[in-house]
């Protein structure tokens, strides 16, 4: 089978195609005609050694894709050969033929197109985790989305709508904001690109103290960082939740005596943790995810399909902060 490699740390430009022997499943374990992979920040950083998880090389980036069941191993009970599933995991996405747990295999929904399919889990099931479990964002509270119109911030947008909230998006563009508009978000914000000066963090405060109004934001869902992240705080409500969501502007640096003057809390949001240390809550949401999607409530934005010759180049836009939505590459037809 063909692979996208990293055998090196590195740039999307270190990457190449190579041939690999066919993985075979093992116990409780499905393998999956990849016929569409979803591009996601941490590809960016895996491959440069610089997330949570650090594999050995070499190895395929891509976290979900979508295919055909083509094999199984023993044990496997629910999944069967010729089923269109969604599959995850922390790499290993961008090859032709990918061997994930039966536990991380989920059945596509009928008509979901394959590029749909792999563009849903990882960045919904990361914004709803976060919403739900960590935000425990309410009806009729204040969302305020940065980087909105990035795959995790579009899925935010169109949950905390699902949820009942007041979505203010915040974007670095016009156009930008007119997609996180057409994705339910109530109201925009424009930002200019980081680094800021002190003067130019406290202006950017004031904009979206004003955004989100005088109770400030209940929920902050932060998937940006970098000089963003302080300004975005002094906006949250008294008792608010801040979620930390990635870092593509850097990792910010945040003043605490905030927290105790907002009587706020700071919470981490890992999914694929989440998934690993409770599948009950994480098919609980999938279930919920997928009753949304059902009922037109959850639209996964893919703005560019990229052939899987060009995978590097999807990973190479996402990565410099240039993509509006989900990026996928697509292989051969499943």
């Amino acid at each position: 089978m063909k692979a996208l490699l990293s055998k090196a740390p590195g740039g999307p430009d270190t990457l190449v195609i190579e041939d690999l022997p066919t993985p075979e499943p093992g116990q409780g374990e499905v393998r999956i005609k990849v016929a569409a992979c979803g591009i996601n920040f941490p590809d960016s950083l895996i491959i440069e050694d610089r997330y949570q998880v650090r594999p050995p090389r070499p190895f395929s980036p891509g976290a979900e894709v979508s295919g055909v069941v083509d094999a199984i191993g023993e044990g496997v009970a629910v999944v069967s050969v010729g089923q269109k599933v969604i599959g995850s995991a922390a790499y290993g996405g961008l090859s032709e033929m990918m061997v994930v747990p039966e536990t991380r295999c989920l059945p596509m929904p009928e008509g979901m197109p394959f590029e749909t399919a792999a563009a849903f889990t990882m960045t919904y099931g990361t914004s709803y985790h976060a919403l739900k479990q960590r935000g425990h964002l309410q009806a009729g509270q204040t969302l305020l989305v940065l980087g909105a119109a990035g795959g995790v911030g579009l899925a935010a947008v169109e949950i905390g709508k699902a949820f009942g909230a007041r979505v203010v998006a915040a974007v670095s563009s016009d156009e930008k904001a007119a997609m996180a508009t057409a994705h339910g978000a109530d109201a925009t914000l424009v930002y200019s690109h980081d680094p800021f000066d002190s003067d130019g963090r406290r202006a950017l405060s004031a904009r979206f103290k004003d955004a989100v109004g005088p109770d400030g934001a209940h929920v902050i869902y932060d998937p940006v960082g970098g000089d963003y992240a302080e300004p975005a705080l002094r906006a949250i409500a008294w008792e608010g939740r801040f979620l930390v969501v990635g870092f593509p502007a850097g990792i910010p640096k945040l003043p605490l005596n905030l927290t105790l003057l907002k009587g706020c809390d700071i919470c981490g949001v890992f999914w694929g943790a989440f998934v690993a240390r409770d599948p009950k809550a994480h098919q609980a949401n999938v279930a919920e995810m997928m009753a949304l999607y059902a009922k037109g409530q959850l639209k996964p934005e893919v703005s560019q399909v990229f052939p899987f010759e060009r995978a590097a180049d999807a990973i190479t836009l996402l990565a410099n902060r240039k993509a509006l939505g989900k990026v996928v590459v697509r292989m051969d037809e499943a």
